[in-house]
């Protein structure tokens, strides 16, 4: 038997005939960017946040990067996040010409730590990007309450957390704006990049819109100076088609997820845990195994997809060095790369694949 980590080709399998068709019916129109397969989008995504304004982008980097650049954040502020991360996110704050902070995160949710980040806010902080990694909401009330003390921008990463809810709010409604991305691994996925931006604040909606289209206001008359980040509109139709099965796909994980907790309950290996009052969207089912390696060969020997986010943390990245970023200590991220392995979890998985990773997962950890 074969388990992909992910099964791209089952989902299209499943959804070809309707995805082909508004495929089809974008490039019948020709109206192939900011169309209205793309306002669409955009209001059902904003509905699905609770949420006044969804802006698309074209990918979730970019989703990053333009609400800073449209809150004027840049040269000589500081922007605090965390290492446990995709390189993205920081990536972000560099590109506006901030100075990324980086802070560390708990042990248990992985997710930004709290305290560190009150102990790290200066005069010179603008901004904070908690990122809900793999699904799981950082702690946002403390989070909020500090960004109101000092009076900071908070973007959530989002990229990994569709359909996630904190305290009973979704992900994407809990900060001053969020990214998503729909790049084609994630919970709701386009079939190459796409991004999303939500917001609560009319002026940074319209500033988004701006710098996202060359800064165009009208068709002659450039306002700011923009980028090109325009999603195209035959990846909003896709998503438009799959977007109508994201609650499914996201409780058919969260059987998943329960499956895997109940089968490796008692086993030498730490399981994800889910803060009390928040909604797991499980992107990443991310176990903890101290001797990782024995598993790996395992799973590979059995045909088994894994996921090692992150074998290093982001700010360990050669390419970070310059910024001072490889010597900050953050042992809480650094003991996870050594540990982390992330199982197979999609909606397409059966039960009898979910039953064969526990098992060869079972007698690697029992050698």
């Amino acid at each position: 038997m074969r388990v992909p980590l992910v099964d791209l080709h089952a989902e299209y399998r499943a959804l070809r005939e309707e995805i082909l068709a508004a495929v089809d019916e974008v490039l019948q129109g020709m109206n192939l960017y900011l169309g209205p397969k793309t306002t669409a989008l955009e209001e059902a995504w904003a509905e699905c946040c609770g949420v006044r304004h969804a802006v698309a982008v074209a990918s979730g980097t970019d989703g990053l990067t333009l609400p800073l650049v449209a809150n004027g954040i840049g040269p000589g502020d500081e922007v605090i996040t965390v290492g446990w991360t995709f390189i993205a996110t920081i990536e972000s704050i560099i590109h506006v010409g901030a100075t990324p902070v980086i802070v560390d995160v708990e042990p248990d949710t992985l997710t930004m730590d709290v305290d560190q980040l009150a102990a790290a806010i200066t005069p010179r902080t603008r901004a904070i990007i908690p990122v809900h990694i793999y699904g799981h909401c950082a702690d946002m009330d403390p989070i909020m309450e500090l960004a109101d003390e000092h009076g900071l921008f908070v973007l959530e990463d989002a990229a990994q957390a569709h359909g996630a809810r904190y305290h009973g709010r979704p992900v994407g409604s809990l900060g001053h704006a969020a990214s998503f991305s729909f790049y084609v691994t994630k919970n709701l996925s386009a079939y190459g990049e796409g991004g999303m931006v939500t917001t609560n604040d009319d002026n940074i909606a319209e500033r988004l819109r701006l710098f996202r289209n060359h800064g165009r206001a009208a068709k002659s008359d450039h306002v700011v100076v923009g980028y090109n980040s325009r999603l195209h509109e035959i990846q909003a139709a896709i998503l438009l088609v799959k977007l109508r099965r994201l609650e499914e796909w996201n409780r058919r994980r969260r059987e998943i997820a329960a499956i895997y907790m109940e089968r490796l309950a008692d086993l030498p290996l730490r399981l994800p845990v889910e803060r009390e009052g928040c909604r797991h969207a499980y992107h990443v089912y991310g176990t903890r195994v101290e001797e990782r390696e024995g598993v790996l060969e395992a799973f590979e020997a059995a045909g088994i997809g894994y996921a090692l986010h992150y074998p290093k943390p982001a700010h360990r990245q050669p390419a970070l060095a310059r910024w001072g970023l490889n010597d900050i200590a953050t042992p809480v991220s650094d003991e996870a790369a050594k540990q982390i392995l992330g199982l197979p979890i999609h909606p397409t998985l059966s039960d009898e694949q979910i039953g064969y990773v526990c098992d060869v997962l079972a007698e690697a950890l029992v050698r």
